[in-house]
């Protein structure tokens, strides 16, 4: 499928290097992404208030500052910064899978925990994330309900948040 295409049908893909897309400010960028989603399930186009008051709800999920709104999307951000904007992405675009890929590189302690904070507070029951990671860290604030071991490809170990515990112990090579 094509970016579009997978943002249509609700899946969202964050990245463990987001990109720089000059000449985009974050704000046009969400718009212009959530409208064709809203237009792919058949839904109206949010009102310009519904939209503004939508986004100031989800900025304050991630502790996200207004004037980031006028900033180009990632460029010039630290890793905290584009992390925090690809989750409050997530948010806004209210996906029913989101694939977070290393979700943690780059993040000090403080953008680690707004960042699983923000992912925490967007998991329901209908809502599903597959959350790679290498590190146990992410695990401290994210709580998986499933862990799967992957090699070459393949779930070799699927357990509950006990396998964390196990890998730490003995590292990916024990598996």
């Amino acid at each position: 499928m094509t970016p579009e295409e997978r943002s249509w049908a609700g899946i969202f893909l964050s990245f463990q290097y987001p990109i720089d897309i000059p000449g985009v400010s974050i704000s046009n960028f969400l718009k212009t992404a959530l409208s064709c989603r809203r237009k792919a399930q058949g839904l109206p186009e949010l009102t310009p208030s519904e939209f503004l008051a939508l986004r100031k709800e989800k900025m304050a999920l991630v502790q996200m500052k207004p004037e980031f709104l006028k900033r180009d999307v990632n460029v010039g951000f630290s890793g905290g910064e584009k992390k925090r904007g690809e989750i409050f992405q997530m948010a806004m675009l209210d996906p029913d899978l989101s694939i977070l890929d290393e979700t943690d590189s780059g993040l000090d302690v403080d953008a680690l925990r707004i960042v699983a904070d923000g992912v925490n507070r967007l998991h329901t029951p209908q809502k599903a994330s597959i959350v790679i990671t290498h590190y146990q860290r992410l695990l401290d604030y994210i709580v998986p309900d499933f862990v799967h071991i992957l090699k070459d490809g393949r779930i070799i170990k699927t357990a509950g948040r006990e396998l964390v515990a196990e890998i730490e112990e003995k590292g990916y090579e024990g598996f």
